[in-house]
């Protein structure tokens, strides 16, 4: 693919910035490697949950200490049946097999909410090859003895756990959007070791059946629509600090893409797209990108990424509140 594309997100050269995001397209060697040849930039491998790890340790401390085999010479033999495999052992296979077939960066992630337990984890994705990781700290903060400091700090302490324990792998942070100041969050990020954030996670929400009364889960895939939060944050954000961003929700197109530079960030993570309409896709955005550069006389992505952020916009009060009574009167009754 031509260098026209070019990127570089978390020290890793990307020949361009469409990265399928953590998901189950890349959960399996097979769909990582249609994925590759469809024209991925890089991929994020599906997340390794705190709650599968600690589910198999349970089950292992089950098998190992309380199984009930009847015969006493036999006390001190508890198997663990051959079969058996932790869910940490299945995604490093699967980090070995990716990065054996693979000529695309591999990042992998972790996704968990305890301040302790990810830094063993990370050790071993790091030794077995992945190429950076993303730590997605998946909190709902529903307590109300915690404070926003409080939620804010849980993320700085994962990160550190992890940067001490891996301090030569670049580390991505995902992010929600409901921090009350993004920016100053960002900034502590980077000064602890960050090397990337990811904007912005989303945080599935649940439904109400009102015949059986249980909470239903619900996949929603994202719409364009919520791209517009992204970009705004993301063109705040990017003469501010000196990481790399990844906009992640809403990305539907390759003028999406193409939005997604403007504002300054590095690359453009994919799900929803993908789920609508097969790996494929990407072949027809990086299409679109290059009749897009074309058109408007720009010789790469490189050249123009960050042009309308914050900073350097021709009017940058539009990216915060300078438009908002314009914005309302354009609706009509």
């Amino acid at each position: 693919m031509t260098k026209r594309l070019h990127t570089r997100y978390l020290g890793l050269e990307l020949d361009n910035p469409l990265v399928p995001s953590a998901s189950p397209l890349t959960a399996t060697l097979d769909s990582g490697c249609r994925l590759e040849e469809a024209g991925a930039g890089a991929i994020v491998m599906h997340s390794l949950f705190e709650e599968e790890c600690t589910r198999d340790h349970e089950l292992l401390h089950s098998f190992l200490y309380e199984q009930q085999i009847g015969h006493l010479e036999a006390d001190d033999y508890l198997p663990v049946p051959d079969t058996f495999k932790t869910a940490e052992e299945h995604y490093l296979e699967l980090l070995h097999a990716l990065k054996s077939r693979l000529q695309i960066p591999v990042i992998a992630s972790l996704n968990g909410v305890s301040p302790r337990g990810w830094a063993d984890h990370a050790r071993q994705l790091a030794e077995a090859g992945a190429d950076a990781l993303e730590l997605n700290v998946y909190h709902i903060a529903a307590s109300v003895h915690e404070s926003g400091a409080q939620v804010e700090q849980r993320y700085l302490d994962v990160l550190a756990e992890v940067r001490q324990a891996v301090p030569e792998l670049p580390l991505a942070l995902k992010l929600g959007a409901r921090f009350s100041s993004p920016v100053h969050m960002v900034a502590q990020l980077q000064a602890r070791g960050a090397d990337a954030v990811v904007l912005f996670n989303r945080f599935l929400e649940p439904s109400l059946d009102l015949d059986t009364l249980k909470i239903l889960p619900q996949l929603q895939l994202s719409s364009a629509l919520e791209l517009n939060e992204r970009l705004r944050w993301t063109a705040i954000m990017r003469a501010q600090v000196a990481l790399d961003i990844a906009i992640t929700g809403g990305v539907q197109t390759g003028e999406d893409v193409i939005r997604t530079q403007l504002v300054g960030a590095q690359v453009a993570q994919l799900a929803s797209v993908l789920m609508r309409r097969g790996p494929e896709v990407l072949g027809a955005m990086q299409t679109a990108m290059l009749a897009w550069l074309d058109e408007n006389e720009y010789e790469s992505l490189d050249q123009l990424r960050g042009s309308v952020c914050h900073a350097n916009a021709a009017d940058p009060s539009g990216w915060e509140r300078a438009n908002y009574l314009d914005t309302l009167d354009l609706w009509h009754p």
